[in-house]
């Protein structure tokens, strides 16, 4: 029986392993990095450990195989993370060095950490939270995505949240179309390096 839930602390090593899983545009990204945890370093870990309030689970007898994780404020939130997640893994994880075309996977985690991107004002004033979702294949194709974004804006909403935005590369086509089918309205396309697209939602 598949079941939504509130995130507990106990699921974070799930949603590392989610986030690997669906870390290639959506696909397994396992055989791209030689450390399992270190894309969760960035995209899940610290959504669960800092703002777990903004967090909900999909499982079923299997367990955990899915989630969608956010911020209610994404500017205080990248303070946060400035402060109480960058520094320790910053620690464990050097900053690459040489050309950038010769970099592993892992150093381009590496670097994000090291050199983290702020989403730009004009994103996230109008647009103040965000979100990202995940599930895997076996959670995929039986609306399980829609009813965890709706549970998801309506918990923002009760925070007094007007509206959520989220980047996605655009070789995740199958994520593009999902999210402009549930209602999601395109603010702009960043083109190379950034090859993000920003999408934009209100809570309501």
């Amino acid at each position: 029986m598949t079941n939504i839930r509130p995130y507990r602390a106990d699921d974070l090593d799930a949603i590392y392993e989610v986030c690997l899983k669906t870390g290639a545009s959506g696909q397994d990204a396992s055989h791209l990095y030689r450390d399992p945890k270190i894309i969760g370093h960035i995209y899940a870990g610290p959504y669960g450990v800092l703002e777990p309030e903004s967090a909900f689970v999909v499982e079923d007898e299997e367990g955990v195989g899915g989630y969608i994780i956010g911020t209610a404020n994404t500017f205080g939130f990248e303070k946060r993370l400035e402060a109480e997640w960058w520094p320790g893994l910053r620690q464990r994880y050097a900053d690459p060095q040489g050309p950038r075309e010769n970099w592993s996977d892992d150093a381009r985690m590496a670097a994000i950490m090291h050199h983290p991107s702020r989403t730009p004002r004009r994103i996230n004033e109008p647009y103040p939270a965000h979100l990202h979702i995940d599930l895997l294949p076996r959670f995929q194709g039986q609306g399980l995505g829609s009813r965890l974004i709706r549970i998801w804006l309506d918990a923002m909403a009760a925070r007094g949240v007007e509206a959520a935005h989220l980047g996605v590369g655009p070789a995740n086509a199958r994520a593009v179309k999902f999210y402009r089918k549930f209602g999601f309205h395109e603010i702009e396309q960043l083109p190379p390096p950034w090859n993000t697209w920003w999408f934009g939602i209100s809570t309501s």
